[in-house]
Order: C-alpha cells, then structure tokens, then sequence
C-alpha cells in the first residue's frame, strides 16, 4: 500500500491568467510582429531582381493569431502569365520559350538573415524577461 505524501487541490480557473497574456503579452507580441513583417518586406523589396519592378513590389505579410500561438508569414503573389510565381522561378530557376535556362539566385534567405536574427534576439528577450 503507497502512501500519498503530497495532495494538491485545486478550485477556480486560470482566466485572470489568460486574460493577462492575450491582453498585454499578445498586444506586445503582435506590435512587434508587425514591425518585424514591415522589415521583413522592407529587406525583401530591396533583394529582389529588378527588372520591371513588379515583383519586389508585390511583397506583403501576414500575422495570424489563434488558440495555439502566432505566426508571420511573408509572401508575394507576382506571378506569371501561366500563374507560377515569380519569386520560385527566380529562386529556383527556369526555363524561357526561346530553350535557355535562366540559373535560380536564392535572394530571400540572405536578405531575411538579418531579419530572422532579429526576431531571435527579441524572443530571447522576452523569454529570459
């Protein structure tokens, strides 16, 4: 037969908690997910090929909030006149009518480094607070 050495009881509920954290902790977070979005675009812009400028244009992000968390995407929805995206042809590389290749030139990843750092250090922050 165990003996039971410790007993917790628990009444109520964590609302007041909750509250706290959707209220001041989620309107923080969001602030700074939207300024992070707009660097995010800024830095995206400015790496793109230019060559009507069309698609450095086209950049624009998103933050989504549900129960389980949040995230901050980035995405551009040039595309083609067959409607494959612009930015995966650039990237990825393509084929032109005339039988060339044109060779992919990954853009993103180094124009968002500075950008992901950044979101690093300030979760770090927040996390250590």
């Amino acid at each position: 037969m165990s003996k039971r050495l410790v007993t917790v009881r628990h009444r109520g509920g964590f609302a007041h908690t909750d509250e706290f954290f959707s209220r001041d902790f989620g309107n923080r977070t969001m602030k700074a997910l939207n300024k992070l979005g707009e660097l995010g675009v800024d830095a995206l812009s400015a790496a793109t090929p230019v060559r009507t400028g069309k698609t450095a244009a086209s950049w624009r992000y998103t933050v989504t909030q549900n129960r389980d968390g949040v995230s901050l995407q980035w995405m551009n929805d040039n595309t083609a006149s067959n409607g494959d995206n612009i930015v995966i042809l650039l990237i990825r590389g393509h084929g032109t009518r005339d039988g060339h290749y044109v060779r992919g030139n990954d853009f993103v990843t180094p124009a968002m480094r500075p950008v992901f750092e950044e979101i690093a250090e300030k979760a770090w922050v927040e996390v250590t607070k």
